[in-house]
């Protein structure tokens, strides 16, 4: 059975589907318009990445008028007004003053001097491609800010002509979650560590060579009745600038330090940068901090959700690393519960309380007041 367009059958090798998925991400990142297929040819561009020539693709793909898709949170801080935040996104008619790359970053980056509410149409239903769409521009690290249009029944062919790609809807969508399930370890070392002497980081990545994940192992946590386990998602100012915004670069020699008491146990060392949006993505949103935002607040204004970490990540790990019972260290409840949800079986919590600093005090006042970590 062909997919709509007829040009690639589904039952094309799954590494190819990979490469072809991993070539979407790339595309968007340049701003090269990707062919969507599924109920019908969707074609899609980044409003952070796109060109005059990236437009100029579009264009020729587009049957109908272009929309911008993007999250309801930030769409809701564009208009200045709240909205249904359960959608997949909203969408907004695209007038041709605002169809031009400069534009349409503004619309889509709220760091940019914007685009004044009243100049924008009202929103519209958004197409069931949406979801995919911007799925697509969090795999890339973009801004979650799409523009999207049905496309003609001859795009597959006129894509392939302009050398773009078409990738079905269920490849973009089913892939966080099969590239977390199917990590296996890759490579491991001792490194001696001057919180943790004796411990050796074992590396992951999944079959498609994604992103790498490191586990920071200490004794032999495979083989202790309840090991001590702590989930780090990576933090380039805190850990490695020591950055007085957060408390992520104590928490991690912390925890360390506790791992190693113990004698047994891991540290997971996570590529989720920003609780899941990126490095770039995450100065976006200090600098809308530094205009009074909270941390919340300034993720959904970029159009990201509070937390878009994938536990399964670690679940996966956990299990490579033949842990099975553990002792979790974490002031996150909703932390333990997703790992439960995962299938881990945790047999308690174990805090980790760094004291503010004077500077990360409101960083610290917001995890406790939104995002529920308990903090004394």
């Amino acid at each position: 059975m062909l997919e709509t367009g007829g040009q690639r059958p589904f039952s094309e090798p799954p590494t190819l589907r990979l490469r072809a998925l991993h070539r979407a991400i790339a595309d968007s990142r340049r701003g090269v318009p990707v062919l969507l297929t599924g109920r019908q040819d969707f074609v899609i561009a980044p409003a952070e990445t796109l060109s005059a020539q990236g437009l100029a693709e579009f264009a020729a793909l587009a049957a109908a008028p272009p929309l911008l898709l993007m999250a309801p949170a930030r769409a809701a801080a564009l208009l200045g007004r709240p909205l249904r935040l359960d959608q997949a996104a909203a969408a907004f008619p695209v007038a041709s003053d605002l169809l031009a790359p400069e534009a349409l970053r503004r619309l889509a980056d709220p760091t940019l001097a914007q685009i004044l509410p009243e100049n924008l149409p009202e929103l519209r239903e958004p197409p069931i491609e949406a979801a995919a769409a911007l799925a697509l521009a969090k795999l890339a690290r973009l801004l979650p800010a799409m523009l999207g249009a049905p496309a003609g029944t001859d795009a597959a062919h006129r894509a392939a002509e302009m050398g773009l790609l078409t990738i079905p809807i269920e490849d973009v969508l089913a892939y966080p979650d099969t590239a977390a399930a199917s990590l296996r370890r890759v490579a491991e070392a001792l490194v001696p560590l001057a919180d943790a002497p004796d411990a050796r980081v074992v590396a992951f990545r999944a079959p498609d060579a994604g992103i790498e994940h490191l586990a920071i192992v200490i004794g032999r946590p495979e083989a202790a009745a309840m090991p001590l386990v702590r989930l780090h998602s990576e933090c380039f100012t805190g850990d490695l600038l020591g950055s007085l915004r957060c408390d992520c670069g104590p928490q991690l020699r912390l925890a360390l330090r506790r791992v190693a008491a113990g004698g047994d146990g891991a540290v997971l060392y996570l590529a989720q940068e920003g609780r899941g949006i990126g490095l770039v993505n995450k100065l976006r949103a200090y600098a809308l901090q530094d205009r009074g935002l909270d941390t919340l607040d300034a993720n959904r204004a970029l159009g990201w959700g509070a937390d878009e970490r994938r536990f399964l990540i670690a679940a996966t790990m956990l299990r490579e690393l033949g842990i099975r019972r553990f002792r979790l260290l974490t002031n996150n409840p909703d932390k333990v519960a997703a790992l439960a949800a995962c299938g881990c079986d945790i047999a308690g919590r174990e805090a980790l309380i760094i004291p503010p600093n004077g500077v990360n005090d409101r960083y610290l006042a917001t995890k406790a007041a939104r995002f529920g970590h308990l903090l004394p």
